[in-house]
């Protein structure tokens, strides 16, 4: 094939920038750290500079004084450029597009995708039954000036199935097919277009690019892989293409939803486009590490998904190929800096209601409301009760110990809250004597209360090993004499290891008995440790005239059961008997108790009424029943489906410069959030700039980017490839647009129309261009076999999701329902084996979830389900703008021997035999309907009529093997239908489904 004539005027950006991209700015172009002999490429400026050899790069409109073209042309390899090491070469061809360059002056441009997009008029060409808008326009002016004429329109079969799974990710029906056919009307095929573009499937379709490039994913991709699933962002995308959401608030909604005033929980769930990235549970993982990963992958994401841009390739240094510098790359992460999250474990989830289940919260929390009024609101008659449960209070007044001693050894340290604490050595027995002041004249009872602390055991409160402790005696001594006790309670006793004990349980009563059963029994409290409990006893006479007492608390049981922490007090109550089972007032209660009525303020009366009315019998059904609508209100509230949003901190994390990305590195400058210094337009916010900031940046009409790599990859979806490639990479390594004029139109459209996403898709599946036939004579492909022109359509395999659901709805079994969790349908018994922290088994879902689409599909980033990645799915660690296609015998082995493929051929082979007649070629030509919409040509029925006979012949012949491969899969087989003949029909769907064309997007 001859070299291409060389343009009459030599573009920059066309012709000579991708030639010193590829081949010159590794040594010559932006990176100050890898530049050689003081010479950059990348600028006029620069390169037209004298070096201090004396020489001049380039020389404007003159060949001859220009290093450049010598050095491009020379024949001695010393002097040679680019270097025989360097392992490039350029062509002829290049070589005199060079020398042309500068010989017409050396003009250099600003790189394409950095110049705004300017609205263009289309060329004024025509062409009759190809034009259907402006697009084709385009498309065709360049055609005619390279001699390529339009392929004709695809046939209507061919138009309908690749506008449905285009469209909608699926095959369109025998039904449909039939129709579209023969409607006549000359709206047809756009009433086709609208039909599909309002289904509920477009949302789906297009969601799988979108969660490709964002990496969606059920796992958080580091060491063990753990689960994470966020299916309420997957469904707010579905949704939002569905709805046509404009692209703008779809930006700032996932870049900033959390930022938005009286934000809604939809924009919320779209924050977490924020959280999508990997992140490790690892032990030992370093936290300031893992931060510096998560920054560089949300700028790697985002400049990616919404600017086409390697901004990544400026973690370690300065862009070899385009304008990023590291600052850039830091400054751009800092935009993230704010977001809340944990470095190194699992995250946080947050709950996000349904509009349904907010609304049922708001019932039960006005039902609360009025039910806390009630509560809430003093009455003369709570008053009057409030009166009467006053005179039966018990008010207890704690004793300050003025000493405390042990029998044998244990330290015994007086509290600021009276309460004493034992330390130190841990006898098998002890004694304490307590001696206490401040007893109120008139004391009848005293109570013991021991508490929980976290220097003991257990948290105590005794010294045991188990937390537990015995009071085998209790004494008082009154100066010399000793206080006769009587009606000892507790607040638990222990029945655990009584069978030995004369009480049959360690009970209170032992502990002031005089020891006349045993020394050894007395008061215990297993298993109800680490807790306050409570011993009360009450003296036969009360103490009038005293203001000390001793307290001998004898704990001889042994095992070191012993006392931890303790608190003594008395009252002198005198209306009933005091057990330990009365209520013990808060301590703020009984300072009130104790000041006369007529003496409290009003905040103090408030304060009692309020405590009474909790306890109130008066009041008890309104309290149960607010017991039952709190109850229903935490179940509701746990109800709520959770997932990972963004978090704003309101001290942002401080970002600095990562010298060659070392995290250990503090030594660079710090950065504030900022967009790349050279895409910079506009006024700059005012103080630090926010998420927000970064989103109304990114879909400014200002900035050349956005539109364009929207509309681009766009364009790739329906026709195979974009205007320019590759689809990620806008910047010097990539290829300028075949049709630069086209791709600024759709961008300045597309922005125009208010970002209507779905504007720009009927415009394109619209066009001439899209509806032309893939089919082309060999001098075609030759002359463009990457069909950069545009002569004919693109022709694929279909990507994996759609492979599988092509199958399943064929068969009948796909399972429509939009939206929900991830499934799990068939994957290999092991596959799983080697996941780790924890160990995992697959475990496949049962009944509808097995014949979800292939979009739902539980997404393990290191073991993707291998159905998907055997058709070349992403494993989604990273952003997938394009993903690769391939063709290999393995693809063929998925489609026949994967137990979803197996099913889907059984089932679909009921369907044949049950609806397609009663005669071979009847039912082959139902299945050919059914899966290729159309009719089967004469030497395909020929083959598939033997086949069926034959394999009907082995079947009837081995029964055993008929009826396993109809157990294949969890369905069960139609018993009605002879078993051999529906055996060998499976085998005939298994041939049909595994056709290349069945697979395949025309």
């Amino acid at each position: 094939m001859s070299a291409e004539p060389l343009p009459d005027k030599v573009d920059y950006n066309r012709d000579i920038k991708p030639i010193l991209s590829d081949n010159c700015y590794a040594c010559h172009g932006p990176d100050a750290g890898t530049l050689k002999a003081g010479l950059r490429l990348d600028s006029f400026e620069a390169a037209t500079k004298e070096l201090k050899s004396g020489a001049t790069a380039i020389v404007p409109k003159d060949t001859e004084e220009s290093e450049l073209v010598y050095r491009v042309h020379t024949t001695d390899a010393d002097e040679l450029m680019p270097p025989a090491e360097s392992n490039k070469s350029l062509t002829a061809r290049e070589k005199a597009l060079l020398k042309k360059w500068v010989a017409q002056g050396a003009e250099y441009a600003k790189h394409w995708s950095y110049v705004a997009p300017k609205r263009v008029f289309a060329p004024q060409v025509e062409q009759k039954g190809f034009i259907q808008n402006d697009i084709d326009r385009f498309i065709l002016a360049p055609l005619k000036t390279r001699g390529f004429t339009p392929a004709s329109e695809a046939d209507r079969r061919t138009l309908i199935r690749r506008l449905t799974f285009d469209l909608t990710g699926l095959p369109p029906t025998w039904s449909e097919v039939q129709a579209f056919v023969n409607d006549k009307s000359p709206k047809a095929y756009e009433k086709l277009v609208d039909r599909l573009v309002t289904s509920k499937h477009y949302g789906e379709r297009m969601a799988v690019y979108w969660l490709d490039m964002v990496r969606y994913a059920d796992t958080i991709g580091y060491h063990s892989d753990n689960h994470e699933t966020k299916p309420l962002y997957r469904d707010y995308v579905i949704n939002a293409f569905n709805d046509n959401k404009p692209y703008d608030v779809f930006t700032r909604e996932q870049l900033a939803g959390d930022l938005l005033g009286n934000r809604t929980q939809s924009q919320l769930i779209a924050s977490g486009y924020n959280r999508l990235n990997m992140n490790t549970r690892e032990g030992g993982s370093q936290p300031k590490e893992y931060t510096a990963k998560y920054l560089a992958d949300r700028v790697r994401n985002t400049s990616t998904v919404w600017m086409a841009s390697t901004l990544g390739c400026s973690e370690c240094h300065d862009h070899k190929f385009d304008p990023f510098t590291s600052k850039d790359f830091y400054s751009f992460g800092a935009f993230f800096a704010d977001l809340q999250e944990t470095p190194v474990g699992g995250q946080k989830f947050t709950p996000v209601p349904s509009m349904a289940q907010e609304a049922q919260l708001e019932e039960l929390k006005e039902r609360q409301k009025g039910i806390e009024k009630i509560l809430n609101t003093q009455t003369p008659k709570l008053d009057k009760a409030l009166f009467e449960w006053e005179k039966t209070q018990v008010v207890w007044q704690v004793l300050p110990p003025v000493k405390a001693e042990s029998l044998n050894g244990t330290q015994l340290k007086l509290q600021k809250d009276h309460s004493i604490l034992a330390s130190g050595k841990t006898p098998d027995k002890d004694t304490y004597t307590v001696t206490l002041k401040n007893i109120p004249q008139g004391a009848r009872a005293f109570r013991v209360e021991v508490l929980p602390d976290n220097s003991l055991p257990k948290k105590g409160p005794g010294r045991a090993g188990n937390g537990n402790f015995v009071i085998t005696e209790v004494l008082i001594k009154s100066g010399d004499k000793g206080v006769a006790l009587q009606n000892a309670t507790a607040s638990f006793e222990q029945t655990h290891a009584g069978d030995k004990n004369p009480y049959k349980k360690w009970n209170a009563t032992s502990a002031i008995d005089a020891d006349i059963k045993g020394a050894e029994f007395g008061w215990a409290v297993l298993p109800q440790i680490g807790k306050p409990q409570r011993l009360v006893f009450e003296v036969k006479e009360p103490l009038s005239g005293k203001n000390e007492v001793t307290i001998i608390l004898q704990q001889n049981h042994g095992t070191r059961h012993t006392l931890g922490r303790f608190q003594i007090y008395a009252t002198a109550h005198s209306s009933s008997r005091i057990t330990a089972q009365g209520s013990v007032l808060p301590p703020n209660i009984y300072s009130i108790i104790a000041i006369d009525s007529e003496k409290r303020n009003a905040q103090q009366k408030n304060l009692l009424a309020a405590h009474y009315r909790s306890i109130a019998p008066e009041l008890i059904q309104a309290r149960k029943v607010l017991a039952e609508v709190k109850g229903q209100i935490d179940g509701k509230q746990k109800s709520f489906p959770t997932t990972l949003v963004s978090t704003s901190m309101a001290k942002p994390r401080m970002v600095r410069v990562l010298p060659r990305g070392n995290w250990l590195d503090d030594s660079g400058q710090e950065v504030k959030p900022a967009v790349p210094s050279f895409l910079q337009f506009g006024k700059a916010p005012e103080g630090r700039a926010s998420r927000m900031d970064l989103a109304d940046w990114i879909v400014s009409r200002d900035n050349p980017l956005t539109a364009r790599v929207l509309v681009n990859r766009l364009w790739a979806m329906f026709h195979g490839r974009g205007l320019a490639v590759p689809l990620d990479d806008f910047g010097s390594q990539g290829a300028p647009p075949t049709h630069p004029e086209l791709l600024d139109w759709m961008a300045i459209e597309f922005m125009e129309s208010g970002w209507d996403i779905k504007h720009m898709v009927k415009l394109m599946v619209t066009s001439g261009t899209y509806r032309q036939t893939s089919v082309a004579d060999q001098k075609l492909v030759d002359r463009d076999p990457y069909n950069l022109w545009l002569a004919r359509q693109g022709r694929w395999r279909l990507e994996a999701e759609m492979v599988r659901d092509n199958a399943l709805a064929v068969s009948g079994l796909l399972v429509k329902d939009i939206g929900g969790g991830s499934v799990k349908p068939y994957q290999p018994a092991g596959y799983w084996a080697h996941l780790n922290f924890p160990k995992r088994s697959w475990k496949a879902d049962a009944g509808d979830a097995l014949y979800r689409r292939g979009l739902y599909t539980y997404w393990c980033r290191t073991f993707l389900h291998p159905s998907l990645a055997a058709f070349d799915a992403p494993s989604r660690e990273e952003c997938t703008v394009e993903r690769v296609r391939s063709n290999t015998p393995q693809q063929a082995l998925v489609l026949l021997n994967d137990p979803t493929y197996v099913e889907t051929a059984r089932i679909f082979a009921e369907r044949i035999v049950s609806e397609g007649g009663k005669d071979d070629k009847s039912r082959i030509t139902f299945a050919f309907h059914e899966a290729l919409h159309r009719v089967p040509q004469s030497r395909e029925l020929e083959l598939l009529s033997a086949l069926v006979k034959k394999h009907l012949k082995q079947y009837q012949a081995d029964m055993p093997a008929a009826e396993a491969l109809l157990k294949t899969g969890a369905k069960p087989a139609n018993g009605k239908l002879d078993k051999a003949e529906l055996a060998a029909w499976t085998s005939i769907a298994r041939v049909i489904l595994n056709l290349h064309e069945n697979i395949t997007r025309n």
